[in-house]
């Protein structure tokens, strides 16, 4: 029998993120002390009372089909949560309960793009868009950035990329994986150039909206002129500990809603009903339930920059959010270290795996090919242990 796929399958890369965590375990199942810097997964237990709220679930036997779209007392509770937490006005017909935000990603392309529709990606963005854009047939654009620019592209930037292809913009705020948070003034100027051309929509990726160290979250959907041509996509996975719950949501105009209700009706129906009983007694709790995770996760923050200014060749600005730093460790390309030569992100990455036992991931799978992904969603006494590894393992070059 030949064994032929599809060219559809044959052309996806791999998830680099995921890659590296299974050769991680692969790795410590050899006995090897692997640290993991390189999922973006907190290290916190669900709280109790969301726990509580799905014990409750099945006992109140939610054991039947949800509907496609979710729960009505979601779809409330995410309406409630939207207007507390960012000013938005969504109705019941406007959201969409998916199984993660990946779902409600991949919903989003495949509702919205057509062979040669090209979709700007702002340089770094999540490891999935570019691949989800393609698998839906478009064409992802990048815009470059850099340690210089704090990862965030200019107005100047993104009209000179636009063209008569482009049918969205794809970012997340706070941003994965650089960390960094587009503010209201600077989403207002993106904003100014958009509106000029009514065509595109704007896909915004908040998902980790609550783990934010500089003020207030900004959502583009906030402004009236941009509000009809926003999806905005959100989830449980960061902030609430949920990432296995696998529950993701938007909040879209109502066409672009249905639209991925349909699609999702042919590809998996409603998420895991007792997960969605668990998310309302999440969303509707108040945001300070969670205060604990997000001041962990800054006081990390402040750990692994101070250990990692101490280290030649990182060039590594202040993330303002989420959980990862992203330096810029092009200083180490075209030097042999320990017998390794590194000629780029890749190498380096790969490198810090078998000398350091530090599994990172490369900048490559995220649009910026000079710079590594490191996740702080571990104890400080292992980020403490990664960066003197990292640290003694570059010593040489």
């Amino acid at each position: 029998m030949q064994q032929k796929l599809s060219d559809r399958i044959n052309n996806l890369a791999t998830s680099q993120t995921l890659a590296m965590a299974a050769k991680t375990r692969e790795l410590r199942e050899e006995g090897k002390d692997i640290i993991g810097l390189s999922l973006g997964e907190p290290d916190f237990n669900t709280p109790d009372f969301i726990k509580e709220a799905a014990i409750q679930a099945i006992n109140d036997n939610y054991s039947s089909y949800s509907p496609v779209d979710g729960y009505v007392e979601l779809k409330d509770a995410i309406a409630t949560k939207f207007k507390r937490d960012n000013g938005l006005n969504y109705t019941r017909s406007q959201i969409v309960v998916s199984t993660g935000a990946k779902q409600s990603l991949a919903n989003i392309a495949m509702v919205m793009l057509n062979p040669g529709d090209e979709v700007l990606l702002p340089c770094p963005y999540w490891v999935s868009y570019a691949d989800l854009i393609k698998l839906s047939d478009g064409t992802p654009v990048e815009l470059p950035t850099s340690v210089e620019s704090n990862f965030k592209i200019t107005p100047e930037q993104l009209e000179a990329a636009i063209t008569p292809k482009t049918r969205m913009i794809w970012y997340s705020s706070p941003c994965n994986p650089s960390g960094m948070v587009y503010s209201k003034e600077e989403l207002r100027a993106l904003a100014d150039v958009l509106v000029k051309y009514p065509n595109i929509i704007v896909m915004s990726d908040e998902i980790y909206e609550h783990i934010n160290f500089v003020g207030a979250h900004a959502s583009m959907a906030q402004f009236d002129d941009m509000y009809d041509r926003v999806i905005t996509v959100n989830g449980v996975s960061k902030a609430f500990a949920m990432t296995g719950w696998r529950i993701g949501y938007i909040g879209a105009p109502e066409w672009i809603a249905k639209a991925c209700t349909k699609i999702q009706g042919q590809i998996t129906s409603g998420a895991n009903c007792i997960a969605q009983r668990a998310t309302i007694t999440a969303l509707e709790a108040p945001v300070s339930k969670i205060q604990f995770m997000v001041d962990t996760f800054k006081e990390r923050r402040t750990l692994i920059i101070s250990l990692m200014n101490e280290i030649e060749g990182f060039k590594t600005p202040e993330p303002e959010g989420a959980f990862y730093v992203f330096p810029d460790i092009s200083y180490f390309f075209g030097k042999t270290i320990k017998g390794h030569l590194i000629k780029d992100a890749t190498d380096f990455s790969l490198f810090l795996l078998e000398e350091a036992l530090v599994a990172t991931v490369t900048g490559d799978a995220f649009g910026n090919p000079d710079c590594i992904r490191i996740s702080y969603a571990a104890s400080e006494a292992q980020i403490e242990e990664a960066l003197k590894r990292i640290k003694l393992a570059v010593s040489e070059a």
